[in-house]
């Protein structure tokens, strides 16, 4: 849960950085670039709650495989 508030605090300050960008006129290419970023970041957050979640229920031998389709479905 640690680390989820970590990613999710991470994500907090990338967003208020895009703002300040915005703020300051940066050039839009700089500010897609952190946009991108975040969107990963989004995806990796997403992922792992939905995997931790998920692994509490599933023997530990299958969470891998779990863990591999929920990368791709959220990769779609």
């Amino acid at each position: 849960m640690e680390d989820t508030k970590k990613r999710v605090n991470r994500i907090i300050g990338q967003l208020r950085g895009i703002e300040k960008m915005l703020n300051n006129k940066r050039e839009c290419s700089d500010v897609l670039q952190q946009v991108s970023a975040v969107k990963k970041a989004i995806d990796g957050l997403s992922k792992e709650i939905v995997i931790s979640d998920i692994c509490r229920i599933i023997p530990e031998q299958d969470s891998r495989k779990i863990e591999r389709m929920v990368e791709r479905a959220i990769n779609l």
